[in-house]
């Protein structure tokens, strides 16, 4: 189990209450990779790497135990010298956590309370960042995030103990890790501060002067940047103020603006004329769609229109094209009379596999001859009518199909007619003696 304390990041919505008392929502952990020097992080023994990467996997940060630890949390100016708890709340206590503990996006969203004037006064002046002071377990098992990532260790049983307002947290503003094998105790007077973390920063250059620490590639960056932190926090501590402010807290906001989205537009809804303006350009958009529409239907309705003719039409055609019995007979009774006409004034023509004007010609051509050869269709057609005016058709009566007429057996007949001729030869003799 170690004891660590992680900078928090408060949010602009910090203000001061009508009793005086300070609220405000500060983002407490995060998932993620945490990097730090293996003497801060009690790296045992065996440990050979030159940084320690502590993984935060998400269903620790975000576990019931380990959110459920923020509630009611202490409050506190500056890291005590022991963990907060029943024997010293009194003596260490200025506000505590007050509200949801949620979680917001990779944090943990805190809403903090400072109830203590004079610590209010510390917050808004000298002490303008926070620390999360916390116990967990470092699991020194080796391994890589779901994300590719390597790690050195795994922080489980994450347990919030206090939140603390300290001059300079280390790291400044933005959530990074500041863990330490003992929890963080911060002299309160500006002296004590400065010596404290220039104790720090020679310790850390000692290192990089001996070669225990890096000094080159990014772990060499990471630990040349811890020490210039250190050296600015002990000048900010004689300051009795934070480095150049870097945790900005507004205790005068502004209120939010309300956004809604109207169309495409999203406005203050606050703002009278951006909201006019949005809504007129939402109607003249809505406009301008509803007459692209009534022009569609417009195109729609004419083209549905000329269908319905074209269908209409293709009906009647069908209707004129349907066979019937009557159209049949029409037909036939218009076929025999050319055929009986042209027999008329042509008996011998043949008519099979003809058609009529083939018929017509033929008949016309047997009039006259090689005149008729060159003549148009509309001539034959005259020629026809002209010789066939007075022509009485051919009868093209077909004898219906009943009981056969019996004619006669032909054999009976040749043989009836060869007696008859036999007869005649033997009574030849007779006939010319008399």
């Amino acid at each position: 189990m170690v004891q660590l304390c992680d900078t928090l990041d408060a949010n602009t919505t910090a203000r001061i209450c009508a009793d005086g008392s300070l609220v405000a929502d500060v983002r407490g952990a995060r998932v993620g990779i945490q990097t730090y020097l293996p003497d801060e992080a009690g790296a045992p023994d065996d440990f050979k790497g030159s940084v320690v990467r502590a993984y935060r996997p998400e269903d620790e940060v975000f576990s019931r135990d380990s959110m459920a630890s923020f509630a009611a949390a202490v409050f506190t100016i500056n890291h005590p010298a022991e963990f907060v708890d029943a024997t010293n709340w009194k003596q260490h206590g200025v506000g505590e956590v007050n509200g949801d503990i949620v979680r917001d996006g990779e944090f943990v969203r805190v809403p903090v309370i400072v109830r203590d004037a004079a610590a209010v006064e510390k917050v808004r002046t000298t002490h303008k960042q926070l620390s999360m002071g916390y116990t967990c377990t470092l699991d020194w098992t080796p391994g890589t995030t779901p994300s590719g990532e390597a790690y050195d260790a795994v922080q489980r049983d994450i347990r919030i103990n206090h939140i603390a307002a300290v001059p300079a947290a280390r790291g400044g503003p933005e959530l990074k890790i500041s863990d330490e094998r003992k929890p963080l105790h911060l002299l309160t007077d500006g002296i004590g501060d400065a010596k404290a973390w220039l104790k720090k920063a020679i310790a850390l250059h000692k290192k990089h002067m001996d070669g225990t620490a890096p000094t080159t590639g990014p772990a060499g960056e990471k630990s040349q940047m811890l020490m210039m932190e250190q050296m600015e926090n002990a000048l900010a501590a004689l300051d009795g103020e934070s480095p150049a402010s870097r945790m900005k807290m507004d205790f005068n906001p502004k209120e939010p603006p309300m956004k809604i989205k109207i169309g495409d537009a999203e406005v203050d809804a606050t703002n009278g004329e951006a909201v006019k303006v949005a809504v007129d350009a939402a109607l003249s958009a809505k406009d301008a769609k509803i007459g692209s529409l009534t022009a569609d239907l417009a195109t729609a309705t004419t083209s549905i229109q000329a269908k319905d003719g074209e269908i209409a039409a293709l009906n009647a055609k069908l209707a004129d094209a349907e066979v019937t019995p009557a159209k049949l007979q029409a037909l036939a009774d218009a076929r025999a009379d050319v055929i009986g006409k042209a027999k008329a004034i042509a008996p011998n023509i043949v008519t099979d596999g003809k058609t009529d004007a083939e018929i017509r010609k033929e008949a016309v051509t047997a009039k006259l001859g090689d005149a008729a050869k060159d003549m148009a269709d509309a001539a034959i057609e005259g020629a026809f009518v002209a010789f066939t005016k007075d022509a009485k058709p051919a009868s093209q009566a077909v004898q219906p199909l009943g009981s056969p007429k019996v004619l006669g057996d032909s054999a009976a007949a040749i043989q009836s007619a060869r007696a008859a001729w036999l007869a005649d030869k033997q009574n030849a003799h007779r006939n010319a003696a008399a």
